[in-house]
């Protein structure tokens, strides 16, 4: 929203100046919303067996044109240059939007920015479908079960341990599974937000600040 004010003033013989009513002028344009989702595979091990990730692939596609979704995967782009193409469409977002996406693609993707030495996510208007899902009991707030809940067309693509180790191998037919996969995720993913905003099932947007992310937790 722009607000411009034209103020309206006069002065006096008195040399005092008086404001009069001024003219306000608002120009509202909808907000630009980006659904997104990364896959990650597991790269070294710290302390306790605790394994520390590497993005490998982001897609992206506007609210507004699903259709048209973006895709860049490791093993055919370097990890430099789709970070730098996914944060020139994040930063023209009013708001972005995914599953879970405060708590794991969000701080990793910074994790990821870190290492390359670029600049971090600018703190955004997030609204994340799990995180921001009503308070719940007996039912899985994972994206595949909420999706099968809503009967969602677009179905969850699956992964079985064989298909995520040619993924994470990046060979080329695994490549191409991690492309149906990731895109399946966010053409779902709009669709689920759709129908969970128009129950009122979810919060309203929520400022993410890169510096204040949660620590990566997992709960199905």
């Amino acid at each position: 929203m722009q607000i411009q004010i034209i103020p309206k003033l006069t002065t006096q013989a008195s040399n005092r100046i008086v404001l009069r009513p001024s003219t306000i002028t608002i120009t509202q344009r909808p907000w630009r919303v980006l659904d997104f989702d990364i896959e990650n595979r597991p790269l070294s091990y710290l302390g306790s067996d605790f394994t520390t990730g590497e993005v490998t692939a982001i897609a992206w596609a506007w609210c507004d044109k699903p259709q048209d979704a973006t895709v860049m995967l490791l093993g055919e782009t370097d990890l430099r240059t789709i970070l730098l193409a996914f944060c020139a469409a994040y930063n023209e977002a009013d708001m972005v939007t995914g599953h879970y996406i405060t708590g794991h693609d969000l701080p990793m993707l910074n994790g990821a920015l870190m290492e390359e030495q670029l600049p971090a996510l600018a703190d955004k208007w997030v609204q994340d479908t799990k995180t921001d899902l009503i308070r719940a009991k007996g039912i899985s707030r994972s994206q595949e079960s909420l999706g099968a809940m809503l009967r969602l067309e677009q179905p969850k693509v699956q992964m079985n341990q064989s298909k995520w180790r040619a993924a994470n191998r990046l060979t080329p037919d695994g490549l191409q599974l991690v492309r149906e996969r990731v895109v399946g995720d966010i053409q779902q993913h709009m669709a689920m937000r759709k129908e969970l905003d128009a129950l009122g099932y979810l919060s309203a947007p929520k400022l993410w600040r890169g510096g204040s992310a949660k620590m990566q937790e997992y709960t199905p």
